[in-house]
């Protein structure tokens, strides 16, 4: 890849980045996304009791989330015109957290068209997965460029 070319793929990993932070489902669930690379991300986050279920551990629905999201934006990460949407997405809890900062780790795995695979991990303060995903992911006819909080940074 020429150095032009790493230099907008940078840009549309800033503005992904950007698009992350402006959705307002974020502002229930407050969180980081950094995207690395092309095909991987990551999205950082900590865990304390407004988000438990009835027994005291967080509750899937944040397993769930940032562990679709760091996968998506991995995908997402390989496309610069459109929007993926996540159209099928399986989940596997493998411990509780109650509290301290969690890591998803998203990676793409296939596709390049229409249709992309990616999976996600999730690990807890000391580093041991307390989750695992993988999802499928569509081009949408949304232009990434029309949403307002795809913002390119300047240079």
């Amino acid at each position: 890849m020429s150095g032009q070319d790493d230099s907008g793929a940078v840009l549309h990993y800033r503005a992904l980045e950007n698009l992350y932070a402006s959705a307002p489902i974020n502002a229930l669930f407050p969180s980081r996304l950094a995207i690395m690379g092309s095909g991987t991300a990551q999205i950082e986050f900590e865990v304390d009791e407004r988000v438990f279920h009835a027994a005291g551990a967080a509750h899937g629905t944040i397993y769930f989330k940032m562990l679709d999201d760091a996968a998506f934006y991995a995908a997402n990460s390989l496309v610069s015109d459109r929007f993926l949407l996540t159209t099928g997405f399986n989940l596997h809890f493998t411990a509780p957290v109650r509290s301290g900062k969690v890591v998803a780790h998203g990676r793409w795995i296939s596709g390049k068209r229409r249709v992309f695979v990616a999976e996600a991990n999730l690990v807890d303060a000391q580093g041991e997965e307390i989750g695992r995903g993988t999802g499928t992911f569509m081009r949408s006819r949304i232009a990434l460029s029309g949403l307002p909080g795809y913002a390119v940074p300047s240079e």
